[in-house]
Order: structure tokens, then sequence, then C-alpha cells
């Protein structure tokens, strides 16, 4: 036996067949649950109920509850919303942006990573919803009804609407795209499995035949879907920028944020990626398929839009200076000198010098290494977003109205919620949906896998 090497490392380990393909993913959806997938299942959903009684508490009394007083009244809501954004943005690029370009390491990684996306804007959508306090009195005065209110329009030229019709759309072509992908693997299990399990399967396939002519047409369908969904990808986050943006308060006001803020939702969108799929090929035993070379691919996404954020970090205080703005100077070095210099220092650590690590190829190439990071830059990101809104507003132009703000035990329950909502709908669709798309990794299998000739 003889092995031939190419010239990247093999997409797919281990001679696997097609048969294989099929077994080694659907035995996931059909066998029963493992203690192991048990014990983080009750763990996520324990936090979804703790984090329960503090969002309740906050319809029920009011964002009083809050930590929010008069001078920083966006905070702990406001972070966590752009957060689970930018955390949304990796599926859609990986997806959408990947398959354009005819890049083939994204097809174990697309379908978990689309999932993802659609379970983070469902958190991000909610700090919103629960910030005006009294969801049910004013939720639809963000929607574009005519004719509701009289003659009374929504405010089109507000930014928070412009987040309404940004989000409503990047969500809908997402839970498309990733519905579209899903039919085929479907079919894969209805053919597989019998009783209720075959009809359910059969319903959600949508009668799928795996004919010629069907095959076509999914296949121009996620090409328009996918032409559809990447301008989204710049769109989405430019447009959450704009909040902040189209402001005058120092720190705010600033054209860079457009760039600067898809690139790190970008970044921290490919970290949770990387959390998540280390975590699920070690659980289902899906090695063969995540392999190192996405892992090493992934993370040298994460060194471009590390550095991008970090040279956006220096032009914010280069333009800041350049300027000769004083309250634009002061709202910068305030952020790295002031009361919060922690969270600035922190953001700085985890975003601009830990992905430099990932430069030596035995850092990226370490399963260890590269969860650690991933977990440091969502961390940093975090940071990066209370930095900027925070301290952007503590302190404005009177000292006298000059204040600090302090996390309420409800703001913290509310952030739990949204992490308990995140890994409980993860850890459903990882159990009862096929996690890795079989039709795409079976398409890409005899050029990506390991070639063996004798």
């Amino acid at each position: 036996m003889q092995v031939t090497s190419s010239v990247r490392e093999p997409l797919v380990t281990g001679g696997k067949t097609y048969h294989d393909v099929t077994h080694d993913v659907s035995r996931q959806v059909e066998g029963k649950p493992t203690l192991l997938w048990f014990l983080a299942f009750l763990t996520a959903a324990g936090t979804l109920a703790i984090g329960l009684i503090a969002v309740t508490a906050t319809v029920w009394e009011g964002i009083g509850m809050w930590g929010l007083n008069k001078t920083v009244g966006w905070a702990w809501d406001i972070t966590n919303f752009v957060w689970w954004v930018g955390i949304g943005h990796a599926g859609t690029l990986i997806s959408a942006v990947l398959l354009l370009f005819r890049q083939k390491w994204r097809t174990s990684i697309n379908r978990a990573a689309e999932a993802m996306t659609i379970f983070a804007v469902i958190c991000a959508a909610m700090f919103p919803v629960l910030h005006m306090g009294r969801p049910w009195l004013g939720a639809y005065w963000a929607l574009p009804l005519p004719n509701t209110f009289g003659s009374l329009w929504v405010n089109f030229n507000s930014p928070l609407l412009w987040d309404v019709f940004a989000i409503s759309t990047y969500f809908s072509v997402s839970l498309v795209f990733w519905y579209i992908g899903l039919i085929p693997d479907f079919a894969t299990i209805r053919d597989r499995a019998t009783g209720l399990r075959k009809v359910i399967y059969g319903a959600l396939s949508f009668g799928w035949d795996g004919a010629a002519k069907t095959w076509m047409r999914y296949e121009s369908v996620s090409l328009i879907l996918a032409g559809l969904a990447t301008p989204l990808v710049l769109s989405v986050h430019t447009i959450v920028s704009f909040d902040f943006a189209t402001s005058v308060i120092p720190g705010w006001h600033t054209t860079i944020f457009p760039p600067y803020f898809v690139a790190g939702a970008i970044f921290s969108g490919f970290a949770m990626v990387l959390t998540l799929m280390i975590i699920t090929r070690k659980v289902f035993k899906l090695e063969d398929y995540i392999t190192m070379t996405h892992i090493e691919l992934m993370n040298i996404v994460i060194i471009i839009t590390g550095s991008i954020v970090g040279i956006a970090y220096i032009t914010e205080f280069f333009i800041a200076w350049y300027s000769g703005v004083e309250a634009e100077q002061y709202a910068f070095i305030n952020r790295a000198t002031g009361p919060y210099w922690w969270a600035y220092w922190s953001m700085m650590t985890c975003n601009v010098i830990s992905p430099q690590l990932f430069w030596v190829k035995k850092i990226r190439t370490s399963i260890i290494a590269t969860f650690a990071l991933s977990i440091v830059v969502n961390i940093g990101m975090w940071f990066e977003r209370f930095v900027i809104i925070v301290t952007s507003l503590h302190r404005d132009y009177l000292p006298s109205s000059w204040a600090m703000f302090y996390p309420s035990i409800t703001d913290v329950g509310v952030y739990l919620f949204t992490f308990g909502l995140f890994f409980t709908l993860f850890f459903l669709f990882a159990k009862f949906f096929p996690v890795i798309n079989m039709a795409e990794v079976k398409s890409v299998l005899k050029s990506t896998s390991a070639k063996v000739r004798k």
C-alpha cells in the first residue's frame, strides 16, 4: 500500500465511504440520548429556568430592576444585544460566502454554524423587546404598520428601526437557508426510520425524492439564498453600528464603526463556532469529519479578523487625537485610564494579543489551546461592547452628572437566560437534527478525503 499525498490535508479522514458518512451522522439522531447529552441539556435547561426568574421580574416590575441610571441609560442589555448579533454572523459567512467562493472546507461545519446563527439572533432580539419595559404596549410601534395609528408612522430616520428591518431580514433568510440545507438529510433519516419517526422526518423532508431535477433545484435555491445572504453579512452589523455611529456622543460618533463592527462580529462568531464544534466533534465522535484542517482554517480567520479589530482600536485613538476635539480625546483616554480601565485592558488582551498566538502552528493545531482561546476571544468581544457603550456614557459634558454603572442581579439573570436558551436550543438541535450536512460532505468526499492506492 502506498499513500499518495495531496496539496492540502484531507478534509475527511479515516477512509470514509458514503455509507460511513450516513451512518456516523445519522446514529446521533437515531440512537438514544447519551448520559453526557442529558447532563449538558439539563445544565442548559436549569440555567434557562433560573434566568427566566429575572426575565419575569423585568417584565413584571419594569427595567427599573436593571442597574441603569439617568447617565448610563444603555448598558448591560445593549451590550448583550450587540454581542449576540455578532455571534450570529459566522453562520451566514460560513454557509453563504464560502459557498459562493466554492470553499469545500465549509461542508462539515456549516450546519452547526447556521443553527448557531438562528439561536444567537433569537437571544439578541430579546434585549430590545425587554428594554421596552412593557413590550405588549410598545413592541408593535417598531413595525411599519400603515393606518394602525391613524396618520402616525414609525420614525424611518431612527437606526433602531433599521435594526428591526435588518435583523428580521437576516433571521428570515438564515432560517430558510438552514432549513433548505436540512431537507436532503431529513429524507435520509426518513428512509432509515420506522413508525412515528418516519412520519415526522417524512413531513420535514417535504417529499424529497433525490431525483436529478430535485438536486438541480436544490443547488439553484442554495446559490440564490447564498447570494441574498451575503450582503446581509455586511449590512446587519453595519446597521447595528449605526445605533452608535449616527449619534453625536464622543466615542460613538465615528465612521470606522461599520467595518470595525463587521470584522468584530466575524471574529466573535468564528470563535463561538470553534467552541461548539470542538465539543460536538468529541461528544459525537466526529473527529474524521471536523478535522484539524477545519480548526486550523478557522483559526486563521480569527488571526485575520483579530488583527483588523486591533488596527481599528489603534485607529480610533489616532483619529481622536488627530481630530483636535477635546471631548473625543477625553472619551478615549478615559477608556484606557478611567474607572473602567480594567474592562478596556481585558478587551485589548483578549481581542488583540491572544489571537496572535495562533501564528504559532503548534498552538493553532492544538485542540485544548484552540478551545481555551475561542472562549477568551468571546469574553474579550463582550468587554469590547461594554467598553464602547458604558465608558462613552458614564462621563458626559457635565461632571455633575457623571455616574458609574453596576449591573444588578436581574441584569445578570437575563444574560444567564439567553445562555440557557441558546445552549438548550443547540443541544436539542444536535440530538434531533443531523449536526453535519451529510449531502454536502458526500459531494466533496472523493476529492477531499485521504486517498489510498494499491
